[in-house]
């Protein structure tokens, strides 16, 4: 089993996950942001990871520090959950549709910390979350795990459905690009590294 337990704290945030990569989807999600707790949710639900994340920050200032050091933390568990990388499957793309939206994310496990992110929103919030936050949650979890990250709006308007189909997406590429392939012998790469 694929685990990992990370904590991190600041003066602006105080940060624990629980991560179970082989899991069953079971999650318990404190931030004190509603919003973002439905997201990472759906996220742990649609990747079938097992998530606990339990996040007090400065709520009032704004969301920011939280989501982006939930980012972080979590993208630090998914770094040590997943171990030497051996027999991944190491890419995935997955499309996912919400009404109108539709969102793909493309990942590479690849030790490589990129992302490109082109998901124009509307609304400036959905209940208390800033939605400019999606883009800093994503670049932390992305730059801490050390993965290549491509996150499209292909067409869509409604910002809530926008949020909610990257977060699903994102669990679903996750999920496969870190399934084991039997047929893979060690690191899937030419350089021997990841």
């Amino acid at each position: 089993m694929r685990k990992a337990e990370v904590k991190r704290k600041t003066k602006e945030t105080d940060i624990y996950v629980e991560l179970n990569i082989d899991g069953k989807g079971n999650y318990d999600i404190a931030t004190g942001i509603g919003f973002f707790d439905h997201m990472l949710s759906l996220f742990a639900k649609h990747g079938l990871f097992d998530l606990k994340v339990v996040a007090k920050g400065d709520l009032e200032v704004d969301t920011h520090h939280t989501v982006e050091d939930v980012g972080i933390v979590l993208g630090n568990a998914f770094l040590k959950a997943c171990g030497d990388k051996k027999s991944i499957k190491r890419f995935s793309t997955f499309y996912v549709p919400m009404d109108e939206a539709l969102v793909r994310v493309s990942v590479d496990i690849s030790g490589r910390p990129f992302l490109y992110c082109d998901l124009p929103l509307k609304a400036e919030r959905v209940g208390n979350f800033e939605t400019e936050n999606v883009e800093e949650f994503l670049r932390a979890f992305a730059y801490n795990f050390g993965i290549t990250l491509h996150v499209e709006l292909l067409h869509g308007g409604n910002s809530h459905h926008v949020i909610e189909a990257t977060f699903k997406a994102l669990g679903r590429a996750l999920d496969e690009a870190l399934r084991i392939d039997e047929r893979t012998e060690g690191i899937p790469s030419t350089k021997g590294i990841l």
